[in-house]
């Protein structure tokens, strides 16, 4: 699998006419991390972040994003939850003082 990532890394590097040294710079890493990647050696997964979005292939992530559904149950069950209808705070009962500090 590594093996796999440094050779799709090489050839969008290639085909966007960029040096390791060009890449690795606009990436913030060393050319030696780049080569290991090419490669297929162990880098951070940081690093291949880094150089994915110089690349603009950053999207290949996606298939990492967990999308969480609810089961048509658990729908039903929230449907039901929701409010029906607004509800007013209840009015408190005022005393003779505050009356009486009113000035019409």
């Amino acid at each position: 699998m590594l093996s796999q990532i440094g050779e799709f890394v090489k050839h969008h590097r290639m085909e966007q006419n960029k040096t390791q040294a060009m890449l690795a710079e606009d990436a913030g890493i060393s050319r030696s991390t780049l080569s290991l990647l090419e490669r297929g050696d162990t880098v951070t997964v940081a690093t291949l972040i880094r150089v994915l979005r110089v690349l603009d292939q950053l999207h290949i992530m996606d298939v990492f994003v967990v999308v969480r559904r609810q089961s048509p149950l658990a729908l039903a069950q929230a449907e039901r939850k929701k409010k029906q209808r607004v509800s007013f705070p209840k009015r408190r009962k005022t005393d003779k003082s505050d009356n009486e500090n009113i000035d019409w």
